[in-house]
């Protein structure tokens, strides 16, 4: 075999993959509506189930990881399926895929479209009931794989009732610790031989310097912002800032962002409310709300400014933690607690898709019916996604109208 050959295969099975990834990624990002719970779902539906590439437990400990690392989890969740799939470019392009869709058009709301309530719309009302059917989808699939037996659907149950009756800033980290904590008494003797590798081609050097990076800037960002108080050094300290310090992600990150920009001057009241109600009408993470904010601040290089500060954190910390957390996974006490965990994640699922997901969406017997024909679509029709998004706006439209 000629020696070259090979050296030519291998560059090409790397752009192979990253396009992949990218197609991929981006699809979701312009069809993944309603919030981080519900990208969790379509990421579970594309990433494993229709394409395997990661095992359903491997996804179960990466979304449990994500829910304990601040940061938007679903994101984090897509960056680190990137990074396995091709490599640390596979990262930034599955991150670059789900949240560029969401950027130019919030970025366009600000610049042409403010003050313009769209959240009253049929079509959007559609896209929440969608999100619904796609996050009882993946809720019954994760349990039966991952709260097969009374005791961890007992945790499923438990968690669900605290985290609805009990909703703190930080009660999910401790729902999760405390069903860690319980894995370890009930599943840590356990060899771990059953764990699947999850490979991550990123060298543990590489990883830890990423958490270096990331703590340096957290500490040093606010000093260099007060030499520059009114330049873009402060601008990406504001969304860094946000970024790193927000536990759950999605709209937990809003009152964070308020704080930063308002009172700043930066962004008035009543145009950051505006935003915010167009963030709800757009695919993609809702920490994309940041392109808005950073035009409204400072045209197209403030939204792409402000884009790269409050996701760089999430980048820096899933690429930092993942090559340690392949072997830690691995020791029998740390398995025994991700088995907890992940049946306090179902647990935090089934909670969210009664609230925000179903009480912000289901609002009467049409879209009940519209809710379980969209269920029948994924479960049974085995329709693909984005046509099931089509349907849900559609039926939005039509039982505003009826």
């Amino acid at each position: 075999m000629d020696p070259g050959t090979n050296a030519e295969m291998v560059p090409l099975n790397k752009q192979r993959a990253l396009m992949e990834v990218l197609q991929v990624s981006m699809k979701l990002g312009l069809t993944a509506f309603g919030g981080p719970v519900a990208h969790l779902g379509y990421f579970h539906h594309e990433y494993i189930i229709k394409r395997r590439w990661m095992d359903e437990r491997s996804y179960a400990d990466l979304v449990a990881l994500c829910q304990l690392l601040p940061g938007p989890a679903s994101s984090q969740v897509g960056i680190g399926i990137g990074l396995v799939r091709a490599g640390l470019l596979g990262g930034l392009v599955a991150w670059l895929g789900f949240t560029l869709p969401s950027v130019i058009a919030l970025s366009g709301f600000a610049l042409l479209l403010k003050g313009f309530d769209i959240g009253g719309m049929g079509w959007i009302h559609g896209l929440k009931i969608v999100a619904v059917a796609i996050v009882a989808q993946a809720i019954a699939s994760m349990g039966q794989k991952l709260a097969p037996d009374r005791i961890r659907a007992t945790i499923v149950v438990l968690v669900s009732v605290i985290t609805l009756m009990w909703q703190a800033a930080f009660s999910q980290v401790l729902l999760i610790a405390a069903a860690g904590l319980a894995g370890i008494g009930l599943y840590g003797k356990s060899d771990g031989t059953d764990v699947p590798s999850l490979a991550v081609p990123i060298s543990r050097r590489f990883s830890a310097a990423c958490l270096a990076l990331f703590v340096g800037l957290l500490l040093f960002l606010p000093l260099l912002s007060r030499l520059y108080p009114s330049g873009w050094i402060s601008l990406f300290d504001r969304f860094y800032r946000a970024g790193s310090l927000v536990f759950g992600g999605g709209h937990v990150v809003l009152p964070l962002l308020e704080r930063e920009v308002v009172p700043a001057g930066l962004v008035s009241q009543a145009d950051f409310l505006a935003g915010y109600g167009a963030a709800q009408a757009v695919p993609g993470p809702l920490f994309t709300f940041a392109a808005y904010l950073g035009a409204m601040a400072k045209g197209l290089s403030g939204a792409a400014v402000a884009t790269a500060a409050i996701f760089l954190p999430a980048f820096l910390i899933v690429a930092g933690a993942l090559p340690f957390w392949d072997s830690l996974r691995r020791s029998p006490r740390v398995q025994g607690a991700m088995t907890g965990i992940n049946a306090a994640v179902v647990g935090i699922l089934l909670a969210a898709l009664y609230d925000p997901l179903w009480t912000a969406a289901i609002a009467g017997p049409a879209d009940f019916a519209l809710v379980s024909i969209l269920y029948l679509m994924l479960t049974s029709w085995k329709l693909p996604p984005w046509i099931v998004v089509i349907a849900g706006a559609a039926g939005g439209l039509l039982t505003g109208i009826i």
